[in-house]
């Protein structure tokens, strides 16, 4: 249909409108901002008829278990060999309302934050380009397109980590660079595969396409090809060494994109493996769980231990993905009554991108006040600033999955699914490392709060100019971080009302069963539901108090004391494994090895040439000179035996004049060489042609 075409408009426009913005100079932050607010708009536009439920030609309803979706679909022909296919259901609309609020709320807070900064219109024009290559995504009907889009996002996006210029972005740009690379050219892999196999790539039709398939094994290759190149993008482990690394040094509005929407992406394409490749699977459901539980704890660890604050946020989000691959996971062995940890998941994907919205605008604030992100120099920094404490708590507890906030409901679904699906000894663990997670989550949040809006600083000076700074953020800023916290703190006041709706939206997407897809009300605030959350709120005091108060701070004279990173370096992966590994010991395996393979080589065309194809000499070929050389040396070598043998016996001569003049042609040729290639040669003959020239035009 006409209005299909729409869904072009949402993925292309950014790209038009980021040349506008970048050819537009310091007009830049004003095209951006226009540009993202259409954007935004065209979204909302979509809602709204979504909510209304209109009856206009253009929607098409599809109702299972009282599940209402809009279903457009769009296809640009020959477009990169197979075309683009782009569609829009629930789910799609749902994470691309969300992409464009946080797109918006980014560059609301950028304006300010690139003030006196250099190449500020390319940041704008590859944001741009990232918001149209994330759409591309997210509404990609085939995994072809998803692909596509996929690694315009990853390159574009480069650019945002690498934005400063210096040796530290720099180097983490190089890592993020080359874990997508890596993991682009694995995922492709698995889609040759399944092309081959299957014959689609289709989202929709991958479900019966691999019913229908005998070769489980194949599926699993596929799948574990394409489970590397989504894993990398959405920083599960082991591939996400590029979280800690890129989050510190790229700007603050980029880190909450790359946090917020772009590991979203990479969930987005695991959730298609899971949900359709295979749905109900048991062993990819164990996989996709042992994968989010060590996401889960080795992400809330490093998180502790960090004393920078946008690297303990980056930690975070690490952990938050494993929360949320715990919920894919659990959808896979809950078979057909997988609704809760259906909607658990999809709820926290929402809760984890608005949470980090706002925790890291807020962090870009802070950074943009003290130019550092050191617990020990931040200190105190927020004490009185109310509005921006307001702002931190509201994310601080949410993540921590306090009740009354969203990140408690998604989180409680996802313990209720655990407990649901029961298990042994292997469950049981699972569950209370889940809680123990979650108890971490709180334990650092509290580290981050009482640190830059709790404590003092050590420093009295310092701390009296954070104290007297009352115009920290300008109108635009403060708009956008409140208005970032009110949406989160307003998302979690309605579990029922707003939050059910939302998750509902994806169950189409997530082919939720019609049997299994009506789930029971569940009470959040009963004492059952609760225990779960005060549990890991009790565990995360206790982790404060007893850990990082007593030894993550280590006492200095009479003061409180200075935050201390106790993580061991030898165990960064990308130091001691990746790097080694890459540019290490990988080169020089495969230098011994592609030697072995040459020396082999040669030996069998030795052998060859000495045995079969032995070499011959070919007909009238001359041993050596030409063949003028050659004659005159044979003819004086006949006169010399001539007269070897009558006048000239007694003193006879032993020359070979075919060698001699061999030698002299080659010396002359060598010579000339030499003459040819002088200057001095070349004004000869230049000066020579002149003359001629001149001879020519005065003679005729």
């Amino acid at each position: 249909m006409e209005f299909d075409s729409i869904l072009a408009v949402l993925v292309f426009f950014p790209f038009a409108a980021g040349l506008l913005a970048y050819f537009m100079g310091k007009r830049s932050h004003l095209a951006a901002l226009i540009s993202m607010a259409a954007e935004l708009g065209l979204m909302a536009y979509l809602a709204l008829l979504f909510y209304m439920r209109s009856k206009v030609m253009l929607l098409s309803y599809v109702d299972t278990s009282e599940t209402v979706e809009i279903m457009l679909s769009y296809t640009l022909p020959e477009v990169c060999g197979f075309g683009l296919h782009f569609c829009m259901d629930g789910f799609r609309l749902l994470y691309g309302c969300v992409a464009a609020f946080m797109w918006m709320m980014a560059a609301l807070l950028s304006g300010e934050y690139f003030q006196g900064h250099h190449n500020v219109n390319r940041f704008y024009l590859f944001l741009l380009w990232t918001l149209g290559a994330t759409m591309g995504v997210f509404l990609s009907a085939d995994l072809y397109t998803t692909f596509v889009f996929f690694e315009i996002m990853s390159f574009t996006s480069y650019v945002w980590v690498a934005q400063e210029e210096n040796r530290p972005s720099l180097r983490a740009a190089a890592t993020y660079l080359a874990v997508a690379v890596m993991g682009g050219l694995v995922m492709l892999m698995g889609i040759f595969l399944l092309y081959h196999y299957l014959g689609t790539l289709d989202i929709d039709g991958l479900r019966a396409a691999a019913a229908g398939f005998g070769s489980r094994n194949i599926l699993y290759v596929a799948g574990g090809c394409l489970l590397f190149g989504f894993g990398a993008k959405a920083g599960a482990f082991p591939l996400h060494i590029w979280l800690p690394k890129a989050h510190p040094v790229a700007p603050a509005p980029a880190s909450a994109l790359l946090s917020g929407i772009l590991t979203k992406a990479g969930i987005y394409g695991i959730l298609i493996l899971s949900c359709n490749l295979f749905l109900y699977d048991m062993l990819w459901g164990k996989v996709i769980l042992v994968l989010g539980v060590i996401t889960m704890l080795g992400g809330a660890l490093l998180a502790v231990f960090s004393i920078d604050l946008k690297r303990t946020l980056a930690c975070s989000s690490m952990s938050q993905i494993g929360f949320i691959l715990v919920g894919i996971g659990l959808q896979g062995l809950l078979g057909e009554e997988n609704v809760l940890a259906v909607h658990g998941t999809v709820l926290h994907m929402v809760n984890h991108s608005l949470i980090k919205l706002v925790l890291f605008l807020a962090a870009g604030v802070i950074y943009k006040n003290t130019c550092s992100l050191d617990l020990n120099k931040i200190r105190g920094f927020g004490r009185k600033k109310p509005l921006l404490k307001t702002v931190f708590l509201t994310g601080a507890l949410a993540i921590g999955g306090i009740p009354l906030f969203g990140g408690y409901i998604s989180k409680t679904l996802l313990h209720e699914a655990i407990v649901e699906y029961g298990g042994g000894l292997a469950m049981k663990s699972a569950e209370w490392l889940f809680l123990f997670s979650g108890g971490l989550t709180v334990a650092y949040m509290a580290k981050l709060y009482i640190a830059v809006f709790v404590e003092k600083n050590q420093d009295g000076v310092l701390q009296k100019q954070y104290d007297g700074r009352k115009n920290y953020w300008n109108g635009k800023s403060a708009f956008a971080l409140g208005g970032s916290a009110l949406a989160l703190f307003l998302w979690g006041l309605m579990p029922h009302g707003v939050m059910g709706r939302a998750a509902k939206l994806a169950e189409g997407f997530l082919n939720v069963s019609a049997e299994g897809g009506t789930v029971h009300e569940v009470r959040y605030f009963s004492l059952s539901c609760l225990s779960g959350g005060l549990i890991s709120i009790v565990i995360g005091i206790l982790v404060y108090v007893f850990f990082v108060r007593k030894v993550l701070i280590r006492k200095q004279g009479e003061g409180s004391g200075g935050y201390v990173n106790l993580w061991p370096r030898w165990l960064d992966l990308e130091e001691l494994l990746y790097r080694p590994l890459l540019l290490k010991i990988l080169p020089v395996i495969f230098a011994v090895f592609c030697r072995a393979l040459d020396s082999f080589t040669d030996t069998i065309v030795v052998m060859l040439r000495k045995t079969v194809y032995r070499d011959s000499p070919l007909p009238h070929e001359l041993p050596e000179g030409n063949g003028l050389t050659f004659a005159l040396g044979k003819a004086l070598n006949g006169i010399q035996f001539v007269g070897n043998h009558t006048w000239n016996r007694q003193t006879p001569a032993d020359k070979d004049y075919v060698h001699l003049f061999a030698l002299w042609n080659a010396e002359l040729q060598e010579n000339n060489k030499i003459i040819q290639r002088s200057l001095s040669f070349g004004l000869l003959m230049f000066c020579g042609g002149l003359a001629l020239t001149l001879i020519y035009i005065i003679w005729f």
